[in-house]
């Protein structure tokens, strides 16, 4: 009979979501889901079927995906996720742990599978610890990073994350005694983080045998391990910490060769992070401040060739995340606190592409949706759809998170 119900559960469909024009710009809104401890995927993960058909999140029922055609959505695996990770690139499956109730955050996990279809599971890997953060282009690798050792037990509870939200919960108190503000509680820790000089180990798991192999050790702190979009053995990650204070973003191959700084800083103060790929893995994207709080650019490396882009952010297009349209047209913001919007963001080249020297460029902007009442203590996310057609995202404007979709136009 828990069977059963389990299945009755799983293809249970929600109503069509409301649908509204946003009074600003005019453009289409759906609400795609309100449920509370909704979660939609970080930024750089994928969320979508190779077909563009479905995509994917979570509830505390379990792992759900909404119909892009019809917004209609339902449950596909009922049950308590540690994580949902990613929709395959080639399977219609999403990528999920599972994690003991008394497993601290960072201890050993089971990465699983769901066919997207049918609701089958198939078990992948027992992993000693960390966090799987990507999959490959071909679908036969997953990798992560992992501690060799534990933090200092005040950082290791400071970087642990809200398992309803998926938010981080930093707190601290400045030099006065006084609580400091979120974005303050934040710097202090990772930089405690950061000296802490915690031994750490990059790793692949082949998925047809949850075999193990480690790519790269080093106490840098390894975080935001991207595997390229068309090159199954590529790997970008992050030197994490205070971004002023590190060169964050950088290349290697699964097989732990060809180790390549991807941005080296020039000047104090000088930030860059937020890093993506493009869809057809040709360019590594950053923001790049030079320095913080100061002039600001959409950066881009070209991993063939070096050649290098930098469109100018106005101090009105600020975001918390870019991101870039699968024709690889227009880019995507989900805004700040200096100006919240979910906009798009059409580069213009302002002078002719010159050999080793880099291309420089503006940003034209189209709102599409406002954030005038969003705190951004909850990252927006936001993804285009696979037909460029929608961007869905997640705010908190209307009070609790939910889960959105605006019409771009295009």
């Amino acid at each position: 009979m828990a069977g059963a119900l389990a299945l009755l559960l799983a293809g249970a469909v929600l109503a069509t979501p409301a649908t509204w024009t946003d009074p600003v710009t005019g453009h289409r809104i759906v609400r795609i889901d309100a449920t509370p401890g909704n979660y939609a995927l970080y930024f750089n993960y994928n969320p979508f079927t190779p077909q563009g058909d479905l995509m994917i999140y979570l509830t505390p029922e379990g792992i759900r995906v909404v119909d892009l055609g019809t917004w209609a959505t339902r449950l596909v695996l009922a049950g308590k996720v540690d994580r949902l990770l990613f929709a395959g690139p080639r399977s219609r499956s999403a990528y999920y742990t599972v994690r003991d109730a008394a497993t601290d955050d960072g201890g050993p996990f089971q990465v699983w599978r769901v066919d997207l279809d049918s609701g089958a599971t198939r078990h992948i890997a027992d992993v000693p610890g960390g966090r799987i953060e990507a999959i490959n282009a071909d679908e036969t690798l997953l990798a992560g990073e992992r501690e060799l050792a534990s933090p200092p037990p005040a950082i290791a509870a400071q970087g642990r994350r809200d398992p309803r939200t998926g938010a981080p919960t930093y707190s601290g108190t400045g030099p006065d005694g006084r609580p400091l503000s979120f974005a303050a509680a934040k710097a202090q820790w990772m930089d405690a983080r950061l000296a802490a000089r915690v031994p750490m180990e990059m790793y692949s798991v082949a998925i047809a045998d949850g075999r193990r192999r480690t790519i790269l050790r080093a106490t840098d702190w390894l975080n935001h391990v991207q595997f390229s979009p068309a090159d199954p053995r590529l790997l970008m990650f992050c030197h994490e910490g205070p971004w002023d204070k590190v060169d964050r973003i950088w290349t290697i191959r699964t097989d732990g060769t060809r180790l390549t700084k991807v941005h080296t800083r020039t000047m104090a103060g000088e930030i860059a992070g937020h890093e993506f790929w493009s869809g057809d893995g040709a360019t590594i994207w950053y923001d790049l401040r030079m320095p913080a709080g100061g002039a600001g650019w959409l950066a881009g490396y070209d991993v063939r060739t070096g050649a290098r882009t930098r469109y100018a952010i106005a101090d009105d297009q600020g975001s918390y995340h870019f991101t870039q349209s699968p024709d690889r047209r227009v880019f995507a913001g989900d805004g700040s606190n200096a100006g919240k919007w979910i906009s798009l963001f059409a580069p213009r080249a302002t002078a002719a592409p010159q050999p080793g020297l880099i291309a420089p460029g503006v940003l034209e902007t189209t709102r599409l949706a406002t954030l005038a009442t969003h705190d951004y203590t909850l990252e927006p996310n936001e993804h285009f759809t696979p037909d460029g057609k929608w961007i869905v995202y997640r705010t908190n404007m209307e009070g609790a998170p939910a889960i959105y979709a605006v019409a771009t136009g295009r």
